[in-house]
């Protein structure tokens, strides 16, 4: 009944898109989401809307450059900052391949295919998606909520700057219930799994950086965005 809940919020589209839009690369274009991100938490909840403008405070005081390299060095040199999804529950292995493809399948089902550039269990992907589809976005985000709140924590311990931003995802979500808990627990503990074969062709976790995502219409499939 939560998850339902969480649904029917009319903010949340707002609020997914704008947390995709500063999880992605840092690129030219990123002076232009913190300002958007700015107009937009004005409308948010304060739980979402406080981390977002303490991301964004950060972000307007540290140079293009230095925030570039801090992402690079905090999504890509680290496994436990990983922002592919599936990393967290499959680790190197088959089945995540699996878990790819089976998110492919939701966004091609909803009338969506991903540029070519960006692999489906990107976290600013699966946001991005979230806001054009909240109702099938927030069971994916949820299904993957234990590998959210390892990212989260992993995040605040490195006192990293996007620890706001996993907040305020995280403030979007249903609380972590008691299979969720024990969840992060054992990925804690235990880490992914470690099978280093079955990804082909897929990208390993650790990929280069990618600017915002943008989703097409499937030719097939067909819709407005």
């Amino acid at each position: 009944m939560k998850r339902k809940s969480a649904r029917t919020k009319p903010w949340l589209a707002d609020a997914w898109q704008t947390q995709s839009l500063l999880l992605a690369y840092p690129d030219e274009r990123f002076e232009q989401y913190l300002a958007l991100a700015g107009r937009v938490a004005a409308t948010l909840p304060e739980p979402v809307a406080r981390p977002l403008l303490r991301f964004t405070a950060h972000a307007e005081q540290t140079s293009p450059a230095d925030l570039a390299a801090a992402y690079v060095a905090t999504f890509d040199h680290r496994k436990r900052c990983c922002l592919y999804l599936t990393y967290y529950a499959h680790g190197d292995t088959r089945k995540r391949g699996l878990g790819l493809l089976r998110l492919k399948q939701t966004y091609a089902a909803a009338g969506w295919r991903l540029g070519e550039d960006e692999l489906p269990d990107h976290l600013a992907v699966v946001l991005e998606f979230a806001a054009t589809d909240p109702a099938t976005g927030a069971g994916l985000l949820t299904e993957h909520r234990a590998g959210l709140e390892l990212l989260r924590l992993a995040l605040n311990d490195d006192g990293s700057p996007w620890a706001h931003v996993l907040d305020s995802v995280a403030a979007t979500l249903p609380a972590l219930a008691g299979d969720d808990r024990e969840a992060v627990m054992r990925l804690a503990a235990q880490g992914p799994p470690e099978e280093q074969v079955g990804l082909d062709p897929y990208a390993p976790p650790m990929s280069s950086p990618v600017s915002a995502p943008v989703f097409l219409p499937d030719p097939v499939v067909g819709g407005p965005r």
